[in-house]
């Protein structure tokens, strides 16, 4: 996720949370998430986690699913969010994956969300560790 993308997820969290409204502090308490995660997330210096989209998805007033596609983690099965907020789009799973993904259950695509997550992870940790 390049970012440019991190930082127009973080714009539409932050957007959202102000809406509510709410504090850092209490979308940290509602969530589990501590403040200053959120507010680097916000910020766009985090891309969030599938878990922790899991955790922030409820308090924000979002589906769960919902959030995911703002993430590019999944395909939207409803067009009408990219298309009344283009931004959203940005950052989606490749053309072919997001197709694939898309054929799928929820389950399915939250199952191959949290292996994409891991493995983002590792390839992280492995650049950084040469």
């Amino acid at each position: 996720m390049d970012n440019n993308n991190q930082a127009n997820l973080g714009k539409i969290i932050r957007r959202q949370r102000v809406t509510m409204p709410l504090t850092l502090q209490q979308l940290a308490a509602m969530s589990g998430v501590s403040p200053s995660h959120l507010g680097r997330i916000e910020k766009g210096e985090r891309f969030p986690s599938a878990s922790i989209l899991q955790k922030i998805a409820k308090p924000l007033g979002f589906d769960e699913d919902e959030l995911f596609i703002l993430a590019g983690y999944l395909s939207p099965r409803l067009p009408s969010i990219a298309e009344k907020n283009p931004e959203y789009s940005a950052g989606r799973l490749d053309p072919y994956v997001a197709r694939v993904l898309g054929q799928e259950s929820v389950d399915v695509q939250r199952a191959v969300i949290g292996i994409l997550t891991i493995l983002k992870s590792i390839a992280k940790s492995m650049t950084e560790s040469r």
